[in-house]
């Protein structure tokens, strides 16, 4: 077990390059299962829940080498079984998008039930009912066992209820290894769904309407090996933005793509955070006045997430412990999952004024003077709210559990430490029962 120790009060400076997507990374590697022929992927994020994808894939048989600081080589030729280990599947929900592949070029796959940070709940079914629209048969509890017709998937049009991410990508994968057009309608078309869909194009299917929300697919019955480079991670991107402004901080971003951060930009406005674009670059002007902006008549403002573009969800601990930070007062407003913002007790006992309405409401006022504290982090994304306000705080934090942080930022202490953060990682005693 390890934490991190933090000396706050240190502004954030210099220039940094981000990781490869997480989520675009998950889906793509689990894409390799489509063919027999190589996968070449670059700008792979070395982080945890990579870790335990690749772990998963090499027990169903795949070949897998690292070519690279952030580069993989994987092939799928000889795949052993296409029964999903229980250990890695418990780790990550990601580990549900090998579903599609397997189910589509082997006809059948046993998929345990998925692991992941513990948010609230988060329903398959969109992914079973986009099997189902394609001619798969479902059953089993709690494992899921699915299974084509002898005749294999039929290309259709899948509807899915939400636009669930996952979903929207295992019927993806589904459809590309099935012959003929299919039409998925209210998908998700978030920056990491574009990535996947651009991937199977240069495997060999067509995708139409990449980045709406509906997509058209027109599958083959044979999919070929590809090189592809996963995008930015505009998640991570957006962190360190919230990082820099917490900190009074100046900070240049660089190789991103502008368009995936309008929205994020936008919203991060309200509570006073500027930045500007050089080209490819990103950049956040030093000791900024956080100050929240209210809406037309002096009314509270909000920051509210949703489907792509909207706000996105994962973002919504950031920017929530950002807004402890700015002058005034602000709604944020999860709609998405019931527990994303049970970490904020933790907030509290540094000093924040946040009042947590319901599990999806909660009202921060600032500024508040923060001081340092013991947390520990229950899932990513708060982990990485607890970090910005730490790195904010008077005094030293610890910060427990950061194994969760782990699995969505690659080293992320190192890399803060380039910018001038005062953090360490160091190992930490068990606490007895």
């Amino acid at each position: 077990m390890e934490k991190f120790v933090i000396q706050g009060g240190a502004a954030l400076s210099g220039e940094i390059v981000p990781a490869g997507n997480k989520n675009a990374a998950l889906p793509i590697l689990a894409a390799c299962l489509l063919t027999e022929e190589e996968l070449v992927v670059r700008n792979v994020p070395r982080i945890r829940d990579v870790d335990s994808m690749l772990e998963l894939l090499r027990g169903l048989g795949v070949k897998i080498e690292w070519s690279g600081d952030n580069e993989l080589r994987l092939q799928a030729d000889s795949i052993s079984d296409t029964e999903v280990g229980e250990g890695p599947a418990s780790r990550i929900r990601a580990s549900f998008l090998a579903a599609g592949p397997l189910l589509a070029r082997f006809g059948r796959a046993t998929m345990p039930p998925p692991g992941g940070d513990t948010i609230g709940r988060r329903r398959l079914d969109a992914h079973l009912d986009a099997f189902r629209d394609l001619g798969a048969m479902v059953g089993g509890d709690p494992a899921i066992e699915l299974s084509a017709p002898e005749e294999g998937l039929k290309a259709t049009r899948v509807y899915m209820d939400e636009p669930s991410v996952m979903g929207t990508e295992n019927a993806l994968m589904a459809a590309a290894l099935t012959e003929g057009p299919t039409t998925i309608a209210n998908a998700a078309s978030e920056p990491h769904v574009q990535d996947l869909a651009r991937l199977l194009c240069a495997m060999g299917a067509q995708v139409d309407g990449i980045g709406s929300n509906v997509m058209t697919v027109h599958g083959r019955d044979k999919l070929g090996g590809a090189e592809h480079d996963v995008c930015p991670d505009h998640i991570e991107i957006a962190s360190f933005m919230a990082l820099a402004a917490a900190t009074g901080g100046e900070l240049r971003i660089r190789e991103v793509v502008p368009e995936d951060l309008e929205g994020i930009r936008r919203h991060f406005r309200r509570l006073g955070l500027q930045t500007m674009v050089e080209d490819r670059d990103l950049l956040v002007p030093p000791e900024q006045k956080l100050t929240v902006r209210d809406d037309q008549g002096d009314a509270i403002p909000k920051i509210d997430d949703g489907p792509w573009p909207a706000f996105p969800a994962d973002l919504t601990s950031i920017a929530l412990a950002l807004a402890t930070q700015a002058d005034g007062t602000i709604l944020i407003f999860e709609k998405m999952f019931e527990n994303r913002l049970f970490f904020v007790d933790k907030l509290v006992t540094m000093g924040a004024r946040i009042t947590l309405c319901d599990p999806h409401r909660a009202i921060v006022s600032g500024p508040s003077r923060l001081h340092g504290e013991r947390l520990e982090s229950p899932d990513i994304r708060a982990g990485m709210a607890m970090l910005i306000a730490a790195l904010a705080a008077e005094g030293s934090s610890e910060i427990g559990n950061v194994i969760q942080i782990d699995r969505g930022y690659e080293r992320i202490d190192l890399r803060l430490r380039e910018l001038g953060a005062r953090i360490d990682r160091v190992a930490s005693e068990r606490v007895p029962a």
